[in-house]
């Protein structure tokens, strides 16, 4: 098997995942049932500010947050909501989604360009 990547497991996840512009993400917030999650390290969160509203789960802890048989379970990883991950770039968050989609989450999705494009387009960050 040939050794890949990490550029290139990204650039796979984002053939299986739904990618979205930041003004899209910012159109699925408005609606009930939206939760952004913000895999991003916390000293991340500090530093670069997070979009309004968004919920902090480090990637590391993704797995055992979105598993509902496990004490780690947070509430906000519900298969019945929206589910759009973010990161920095998009690269964490691609290879969450994906994750996700293998654990049963359907309704997933990711801000491709993470915080970055965010703030490119000129949206909101606010500070912790």
């Amino acid at each position: 098997m040939k050794q890949k990547t990490a550029t290139e497991l990204v650039q796979e996840a984002k053939q299986q995942i739904e990618n979205l512009t930041p003004l899209q993400v910012k159109e699925e917030l408005e609606k009930d049932g939206t939760v952004l999650i913000d895999i991003r390290e916390s000293e991340e969160l500090k530093q670069h500010g997070k979009i309004p509203g968004s919920v902090h789960a480090p990637r590391g802890m993704i797995e055992f947050y979105a598993d509902p048989l496990l004490p780690y379970h947070k509430p906000e990883f519900d298969k019945e909501k929206r589910i759009i991950l973010q990161c920095a770039s998009g690269g964490r968050s691609a290879l969450a989604s994906q994750t996700l989609k293998q654990m049963g989450y359907e309704n997933v999705a990711h801000l491709d360009g993470g915080l970055n494009a965010w703030k490119e387009a000129g949206l909101p960050t606010v500070t912790e």
